[in-house]
C-alpha cells in the first residue's frame, strides 16, 4: 500500500501526555519559546539549535513537519502535559524506508521538564505506534555516545544496543568528530 494512503492518527495518548502533530497555527510560539529556555542545553547536542530561530523560522519548520505528516515522510508529535497543557518537547518517527519498513526516534525536551520521565513515556507510545500501528520491522534510536540523558531512554525500553560507530559524524557545532550510538528494537 502506498503509505500517503495509510490512516495516521494526528494524536496519541499515554498516562500523563498528549502527543500531537504540529498543525495549529501559533505552535511556533510554543515550540520557540521552549528552545529559548531550553538553549544552553539543546545547543550542545543539536545541530538545528546553533543559533536562536526567530518564531518565524520555528513556525515554518513545523509548518514544514506537518506537510512532512501528511507526505507520510516523517511524524513530528508535539508533547504536552495532559493536565496543565505545558508544551514538554518533541518527537517523531524520521528518516523513513517504507520498503523495510523502518524508521529513527529523534526527540528533544524543554529543559524545564527534564528527569520527570516524561521523554521516556513519549518514546515508548512513538515506539508502540511504530510497530504495532505503521509495522515497522526496525525501529532506531541514534544520539552521540557521550550524551547520557539520551542514552538512557533507549536503555529503559528496552532497545538493544547494536553498536557504536566510531568518528561517525560531528558534534552539535560541527567542530569535532564524534561517536554514534546505534540502539534499536526489531520485530
Amino acid at each position: 500500500m502506498n503509505p500517503i494512503l495509510m490512516e495516521v492518527p494526528t494524536q496519541l495518548e499515554t498516562e500523563r501526555l498528549i502527543l500531537r502533530a504540529p498543525l495549529r497555527s501559533g505552535d511556533g510560539e510554543i515550540v520557540n519559546q521552549a528552545i529559548k529556555a531550553s538553549y544552553q542545553e539543546l545547543k550542545v547536542w543539536l545541530p538545528f539549535a546553533q543559533t536562536l530561530p526567530a518564531v518565524e523560522e520555528t513556525e515554518i519548520n513545523l509548518r514544514e513537519a506537518h506537510i512532512n505528516f501528511l507526505k507520510r515522510e516523517n511524524f513530528r508529535f508535539l508533547i504536552f502535559h495532559k493536565v496543565s497543557n505545558d508544551f514538554i518537547g518533541t518527537t517523531s518517527l524520521q528518516s523513513i524506508d517504507w520498503d523495510i519498513p523502518k524508521c529513527e526516534i529523534g526527540y528533544w525536551i524543554n529543559t524545564k521538564f527534564s528527569g520527570q520521565g516524561y521523554m521516556t513515556e513519549a518514546v515508548k507510545k512513538l515506539t508502540e505506534f511504530g510497530m504495532e500501528q505503521l509495522q515497522f520491522k526496525r525501529i532506531e534510536i541514534r544520539c552521540e555516545s557521550t550524551n547520557t540523558r539520551s542514552r538512557s531512554i533507549p536503555e529503559k525500553l528496552g532497545f538493544s544496543l547494536e553498536g557504536i560507530l566510531k568518528n561517525d559524524d560531528l558534534s552539535a557545532d560541527g567542530t569535532r568528530l564524534t561517536d554514534t550510538c546505534v540502539y534499536a528494537k526489531t520485530s
